[in-house]
């Protein structure tokens, strides 16, 4: 009986895995649909149009830059080895960081456990360190996003309001009368965080009983450990300086597209901000960010004033470009290892 229950766990693990990645692949599919169904046939043959006339020159630069930021972030990678005593070498980190983007078009999270196995079986870096690391690099990326989060807010706040002024409003209005979104949004974040907060406290112990309730626990003390874990670096500046120049390497790996086209090759660097932070949030949701980044690409640039068509058109071009450079980049890896693995037998000799 106790060996059935072992067999179940894994089934049901990796049923979840499988119906969680069919959901939010089909999420994305049907988001495509929606943005694509309502064109007419003359946006779509302006889409065509503007892939057809687009300045590929600029796109090339973007995927040059886009190459920059996984080199930096294999490096940053391998710092984080050094305190444990591990020095892996550079191609294999290179290769294991594409590996894993490759991996996660197909199935989210993925990329983290094949990147780490990668490094276990051709640097011999225990599978469960070299996971702790990356565990840790997310929490860092997640703490850089919600702080250009931040900065967005506070530096297009005037973009945003006008928005909302022009277009949320008035539809606020009808239902709730003059009372200002903003005081609404306030007294209701409020209220919602407030009420959330008291159930919390009344209901703690029960909730501990819950897998969920630990789960989350463990994953606020996984971040805060990670965090703990970056003083064991030896160059904290300069692990610091790689943590921002990937980052700013991804908003200029984006921002240069812009010059693409002429309508949204005078849009601002605050734009551009705007654009790296609401994509990054489709590429979190759905696998490789798949309908749903071109269409919050569009969605922001229509705060700038771009037209639809033009902001679907450039969205589906940076998203296409990059997942096909993913897709060579990460095959290419995938050959490499094997071609190394070939050449020096048993791994790990070199």
């Amino acid at each position: 009986m106790p060996s059935t229950q072992a067999d179940v766990k894994p089934f049901k693990a990796g049923f979840l895995t499988i119906l969680k990645f069919v959901l939010f692949l089909g999420l994305g599919i049907l988001i495509t649909w929606l943005s694509l169904k309502d064109l007419t046939e003359a946006e779509r043959n302006e889409i065509v149009k503007a892939f057809q006339t687009a300045n590929y020159n600029w796109i090339i630069l973007g995927l040059t830059l886009g190459i920059f930021s996984h080199i930096l972030r294999a490096v940053r990678w391998m710092m984080f080895m050094e305190p444990m005593g591990y020095h892996p070498k550079f191609k294999n980190a290179f290769y294991s960081v594409m590996i894993g983007y490759l991996a996660n078009l197909a199935f989210p999270r993925l990329g983290e456990v094949t990147r780490c196995g990668i490094m276990a079986k051709y640097e011999k870096i225990p599978f469960n360190r070299s996971l702790g690391t990356v565990i840790t690099e997310r929490a860092i990326d997640l703490l850089i996003f919600f702080l250009l989060f931040a900065l967005m807010i506070v530096t297009q706040i005037g973009t945003i309001s006008e928005y909302l002024d022009e277009t949320v409003y008035p539809k606020l209005v009808e239902k709730f009368g003059a009372l200002h979104y903003s005081r609404i949004l306030w007294l209701s974040a409020g209220g919602f965080i407030t009420l959330i907060l008291f159930l919390l406290w009344i209901f703690r112990k029960w909730l501990q009983k819950f897998k969920l309730y630990q789960s989350i626990k463990k994953l606020v003390i996984g971040f805060w450990e990670g965090l703990k874990s970056l003083t064991l670096i030896k160059r904290p500046w300069l692990f610091i300086l790689y943590s921002l120049g990937i980052w700013a390497l991804y908003f200029l790996m984006l921002y240069v597209c812009f010059f693409c086209f002429p309508a949204t090759s005078e849009l601002s660097l605050g734009a551009g901000l705007s654009a790296l932070v609401l994509g990054s949030i489709g590429i979190m949701i759905t696998p490789g960010g798949i309908g749903l980044y071109p269409a919050l690409i569009q969605e922001t640039l229509k705060l700038y004033g771009i037209a639809l068509v033009t902001g679907l058109a450039l969205g589906w071009l940076v998203w296409t470009t990059q997942t096909l450079m993913i897709l060579v980049l990460g095959g290419g890896s995938l050959l490499m290892l094997s071609f190394n693995k070939t050449h020096h037998g048993k791994i790990g000799e070199n």
